[in-house]
């Protein structure tokens, strides 16, 4: 009987690592595909020959895209967007996580919050009141618009309360008969035990800061202040601009299809994502886990 149910273990246990397996390369082959694309020829781009292996290897669409002197603009704001939207995120996080994380007895007025954020999550006025509102504001075209507006995210408030409410109360009433105060316990107590639950919410604020794209195309009118996101969705090859290049440039341009460039867009925009999970990756699992299980 114990034979048969090692037996069974080991079936199964075979079968979820298939499973993983298969999930593993669904995931992966778009990746490998849109990188391959990005290095192939014209010709064999449009054709459809390309699938994880570039053919006729080129980098004219990388060229193309790294000789505009506005892309390297767009990347900047994108990373002052990061910097300074997912600073201000991370604050508002982390400030309202804390006092909702405490029950009704610490905190009488904490379900009526509760509700508020969460009728947040479910409505909205939509998207015409949402740019009157922040054009009232004055705040169109400015780097403001792009990070007041989704200052509150709801969603990593939620985990991060939940993450919160799992760190064991022994640790603040001990904070608390040595004196400190609420400050205090936060900064001291549950900052430095929370890192796995801060690692996952600052890639969620850092994946949404730096792959929104639809709100720098509506609430930028100055196509410098573009961020990246919106500028590679914009990124085209003007027609006009064909008029005023040379012999060479018009042959290596010829050699660089529509889809080649978008590729190379995908994957430049990619890699800054790619060089910090890692960094993050040990934290995430642990962190998206125990923030999610409690309520």
């Amino acid at each position: 009987m114990i034979e048969y149910k090692n037996r069974k273990n080991r079936i199964v246990d075979l079968m979820l690592a298939l499973l993983a397996i298969l999930a593993a390369l669904v995931c992966i082959f778009p990746v490998l595909h849109c990188t391959a694309l990005s290095f192939s020829g014209a010709a064999a781009a449009d054709a459809g020959k390309v699938t994880i292996w570039p053919v006729d290897l080129q980098l004219t669409a990388y060229k193309k895209l790294l000789e505009e002197k506005a892309f390297f603009t767009a990347f900047g704001i994108s990373v002052k967007r990061v910097l300074l939207g997912g600073g201000i995120n991370m604050i508002l996080i982390i400030i309202m996580a804390y006092p909702l994380s405490k029950d009704k007895r610490e905190f009488p007025q904490r379900n009526i919050y509760m509700w508020f954020l969460v009728f947040t999550m479910l409505f909205n006025g939509g998207t015409i009141p949402w740019y009157i509102t922040i054009k009232n504001y004055g705040l169109l075209d400015t780097m403001w618009a792009l990070v007041l507006p989704c200052a509150v995210q709801v969603y990593n408030i939620i985990l991060m309360m939940n993450f919160f409410k799992g760190i064991p109360k022994e640790l603040e009433e001990a904070a608390v008969m040595d004196g400190a105060g609420p400050f205090t316990t936060l900064l001291k107590i549950y900052l430095p035990v929370s890192l796995p639950g801060l690692a996952t919410v600052g890639l969620f604020v850092l994946l949404y800061h730096w792959n929104n794209y639809f709100d720098g195309i509506i609430l930028m009118n100055s196509a410098s202040k573009l961020p990246l996101q919106s500028y590679v969705q914009q990124f085209v090859v003007s027609v006009d601009a064909k008029q005023n290049m040379t012999t060479e440039q018009l042959l290596e341009l010829a050699k660089m299809s529509s889809r080649t460039l978008n590729a190379a867009k995908i994957v430049v925009t990619m890699v800054p994502i790619l060089v910090v999970y890692p960094f993050l990756q040990k934290y995430f699992t642990s962190g998206l886990i125990m923030g999610a299980v409690k309520g």
